[in-house]
């Protein structure tokens, strides 16, 4: 089994950004080039080999959580030394601390919510990089664990500040072990609304809002008081989430009428997972309540039901989400109704 390099941060913004001249932004500038050709080696090198769970095989019942949390000092070695590990009290540094609780958090959504018995359903230890690099612009899930750059101080500030990055990261991790949806074109968009649903659900059920309640921002916090923007990415609203002279604006299309057909970022998979994003959007707004209820059970059962080919496109998820509220709640009702409108809301056609 192989996967990519998923990281937060698009190539599209990274490579915005590299091209500032501006005094004031020469570190940032120089940040974004060294992280550029750290996602663009990772994508044209040959995929290395990484676990997985084999098919049939039933996930454990769910056990405590047993994290692992890595300081690189600034170095890219992987994972570095060892600075708390599961139960073991906060220390004096914020990234190792964001990142210890981040990684707890995502694991309670899918255990209490899920019955997930972590990532990989078989109890996958939760290990964690941070200070990746020298004012590393990204964060990443290398297919065993998740790596955290401290950003770089005129842009971005250090990545475990946002927990729906964190459950984000995480999360590319669960569709490695279940659907490995490849990362490229549609499915590559999957792959990428997939981590942007349940990093939001993470962050909600922590925060215990509801779905009107709930921001819907993907990366909040990230960027420093200099940007123009509240975040990487809106599900409410894509491409509303930055605006900014030096980012530019926010690409997103928020329907198959404004698709993106791009060979960059690997067929756009930053860019037009905006359309799936909203369409899961739109249904926990439509039943209200709590989005990792129903909402979060219908994307789960299709993501993790083994009807997804790795090449999956958006009609064939929505067909699966359609499969999952029927199945779960039954043909006609609330819940199916919702995801058809949905759907049909973005363009997507079933």
């Amino acid at each position: 089994m192989h996967i990519p390099f998923c990281s937060i941060v698009p190539p599209y913004l990274l490579r915005r950004l590299a091209k500032q001249g501006a005094p004031e932004f020469l570190s940032a500038a120089r940040a974004a080039r060294e992280a550029l050709g750290h996602v663009e080696s990772f994508h044209s090198a040959r995929s290395q080999p990484v676990p997985g769970v084999p098919e049939g095989v039933r996930q454990a019942k769910p056990g405590p959580s047993n994290r692992g949390i890595y300081d690189a000092g600034g170095s890219e070695i992987l994972p570095g030394r060892l600075v708390r590990k599961e139960g073991e009290a906060a220390t004096d540094d914020p990234a190792v601390d964001e990142a210890y609780d981040g990684l707890g958090h995502t694991h309670r959504l899918y255990a209490d919510v899920f019955g997930r018995n972590s990532i990989d359903g078989r109890g996958l230890p939760l290990d964690a990089t941070v200070h990746f690099g020298k004012l590393y612009d990204n964060a990443f899930w290398n297919g065993r664990q998740m790596v955290f750059g401290d950003g770089d101080g005129e842009v971005f500030e250090r990545f475990t500040r946002s927990l729906s990055v964190i459950g984000h990261e995480l999360a590319h991790g669960v569709t490695q072990y279940s659907a490995a949806l490849a990362y490229r074109n549609q499915a590559g968009a999957l792959n990428e609304s997939m981590s942007d649903v349940f990093g939001a659900l993470v962050e909600q059920y922590v925060n215990n809002q509801s779905a009107a309640e709930a921001s819907w921002l993907i990366g909040e916090g990230l960027f420093t008081a200099q940007v123009e923007g509240s975040a990487l990415r809106s599900m409410k609203a894509p491409g509303t989430a930055y605006d900014d002279d030096v980012l530019g604006k926010d690409p997103q299309p928020d329907s198959m009428d404004t698709y993106v057909k791009t060979s960059a970022d690997n067929g756009g998979v930053h860019i037009n997972s905006g359309i799936p994003n909203r369409a899961f959007y739109l249904v926990a707004e439509t039943l209200g309540g709590n989005a990792w209820d129903s909402p979060g059970r219908i994307w789960y059962e299709a993501l993790t039901g083994g009807t997804l080919p790795p090449t999956a496109t958006f009609r064939v998820f929505a067909r699966a989400t359609a499969a999952s509220a029927v199945e779960l709640f039954g043909s006609g009702s609330a819940e199916h109704d919702a995801v058809l409108k949905a759907w049909e809301t973005v363009k997507v056609k079933l």
